[in-house]
């Protein structure tokens, strides 16, 4: 970093403000004066590495490349580099902050950024997660044929970006689920929930420009000069690194996620002011202690990734959403399955409604016991049947996050590679970095969650270490954090480096990191063959980057389904 402020930015600081490039290596030249024999009759090679006669060389070696060419950079020259810089990575940066936010501080927001364009692999993991937990969400209510069974889906989707808390005890949700009198409840919620962070103006600017700038700079790239292959400098891997944002921008405006953290505190607290619960004595009361709420921060360094609204940390809620969502569900399944039997709760007889259509809200009151018995299983179910149902989510999660994570950075590092020099070079080598890095981001933060659960709901007999052994996912979860920073950072600076010529010296042009400082070469004059190679090659990279992102969002559309109506 501290050569990075020495060496970089004093080029662009002198370029902008003299007008004219730094000095640095011409390799044009270079070669020139290698043919005509200045440097004697040894460093030619050709394209493909092997060595030919000076006179007709379009490469040189990488020990004669050092010597004649020396290890500086190409020239810095601003224009260029405003052109690229505006054009290729300017509108994915303006598209970030059409990632939804939502937590109750501007440093939670910043964090959730820096997750995002540090670690995609664990943005698009969350985005898929969201979608899978809210199809089995619908498809866990969508046969009960109980009143708000259909509410309760749509309230458990709507705050899969909160730490929901429900209370089952003293009959305190089974009255929201029983009593007539908390419809008022359950309709007040979803009212309260029904808005959306979804297309703006704003947002469909964003989108629209960052397509267009992709449609013009790409085809611009491929109709340029030939001079502009070299290097791969033309923008085509910086595209396809960053083409991830994409569809995970479009996923989220289709979700539409409540994550306005003080609004939905609001909300519920609304809604709790007309719930009711069950008594003794049969006759309804204010609820006291709420049934749903918000957990309030406990004093956990894990916790406060599940307590952030932020749609990213919802890999964080995988366990405690699906449990609360389970507890839910089983207490309608049962209440639908005596319901569907016509067993009132009062264990009365059944009473006809006056029209005959809608059922008589006198079957659904009765003391608190009695409600606390309709709500009970009909039969014990297996505790390990959810958790297998959180795990083949997070399977099939993670499997569309790897796959456009490495579709879109593989594309990149695809394209660095096979352009001349062939080999794994800085451009392709700072790819590598940037997909690994947020592949481990990802494991990291991922692990920490499934460790924490873990040992939050096994018994632990060694209690004098308990503080070591739960200060493990916190170190994940802080590690995962810190790598996510640099990545972030890391991948900025790599597009800055490739706009800038900063990679364009003898050490990155040759490939030295996978042919040795032996075997390496600097290829300088492309050949028409080359050219014809480089677009086949370009067009691949955009196709496979292209289709994996489209198929991404796709699968995402076809995973969001609408919530039903009360039956």
């Amino acid at each position: 970093m501290l050569y990075i402020i020495l060496n970089f930015f004093p080029r662009i600081i002198y370029a902008y403000t003299h007008g004219s490039p730094v000095l640095g290596a011409d390799f044009q030249t270079c070669l020139t004066e290698l043919k005509n024999g200045t440097y004697g009759d040894k460093g030619g090679a050709d394209n493909n590495g092997q060595v030919v006669a000076v006179s007709n060389a379009t490469a040189i070696s990488y020990s004669v490349c050092k010597r004649v060419c020396g290890t500086r950079q190409e020239p810095f020259e601003w224009i260029a580099f405003s052109q690229k810089f505006s054009s290729w990575l300017l509108p994915w940066l303006a598209l970030v902050p059409q990632l939804p936010f939502g937590a109750n501080n501007k440093l939670e927001n910043l964090e959730s950024v820096i997750l995002a364009v540090g670690s995609p692999t664990l943005a698009a993991y969350s985005l898929a997660l969201t979608a899978l937990n809210g199809r089995w969400i619908r498809r866990r209510f969508d046969c009960y044929h109980y009143p708000n069974s259909q509410k309760a889906a749509q309230l458990l989707i709507n705050l899969q970006q909160a730490p929901l808390r429900v209370v089952t005890e003293n009959g305190l949700f089974a009255s929201l689920v029983v009593l007539p009198q908390n419809d008022a409840w359950w309709k007040e919620i979803v009212i309260q929930l029904d808005y959306t962070h979804s297309w703006s103006v704003s947002t469909i600017t964003s989108l629209v420009w960052v397509i267009v700038a992709f449609c013009f700079t790409t085809t611009n790239s491929f109709t340029g000069k030939q001079a502009d292959f070299i290097g791969s400098d033309n923008g085509q891997s910086v595209s396809s690194v960053w083409l991830w944002l994409l569809p995970i921008v479009i996923g989220w405006l289709q979700i539409s996620p409540k994550c306005d953290y003080d609004r939905l505190h609001r909300a519920i607290r609304c809604a709790n002011l007309k719930a009711f619960i069950a008594t003794p004595t049969g006759k309804p009361e204010s609820l006291g202690t709420p049934a749903v709420s918000l957990r309030s921060h406990e004093d956990d360094g894990l916790y406060r990734d599940k307590q952030c609204t932020a749609p990213i940390y919802n890999y964080a809620r995988l366990f405690s959403s699906a449990k609360v969502a389970e507890e839910m569900a089983n207490m309608f399944s049962a209440a639908s399955t005596r319901w569907n039997k016509y067993i009132p709760v009062d264990r009365d007889a059944w009473r006809q409604s006056e029209d005959g259509i809608r059922p008589n809200k006198a079957n659904r009151t009765g003391t608190r016991s009695q409600v606390e018995a309709y709500c009970a299983p009909v039969r014990q179910l297996r505790d390990n049947q959810w958790k297998l149902g959180v795990c083949s989510r997070a399977f099939m999660a993670s499997i569309f996050a790897l796959g456009l994570q490495w579709g879109t950075t593989g594309s990149a590092i695809l394209v660095s590679f096979l352009t001349p020099t062939r080999g794994l070079g800085c451009r392709s080598g700072s790819y590598v970095i940037y997909g690994v890095l947020s592949t481990i981001v990802w494991l990291l933060l991922v692990f920490s969650n499934a460790l924490d659960y873990h040992l939050k709901n096994t018994e632990n007999g060694h209690t004098q270490f308990k503080w070591i052994v739960h200060a493990v996912p916190v170190f994940f979860r802080r590690c995962g954090k810190i790598i996510a920073l640099v990545n972030s950072v890391w991948i900025v600076l790599t597009c800055l480096f490739q706009f800038s010529n900063f990679y364009d010296q003898c050490y990155c042009n040759s490939s030295v990191l996978s042919l040795g400082s032996t075997r390496a070469y600097n290829v300088i004059t492309l050949l028409p063959a080359d050219i014809v190679f480089l677009r086949l090659l370009y067009i691949g990279g955009l196709g496979l980057s292209v289709g994996v992102a489209l198929i991404y969002a796709i699968f995402m559309s076809i995973l969001i389904d609408p919530i039903k109506e009360d039956r």
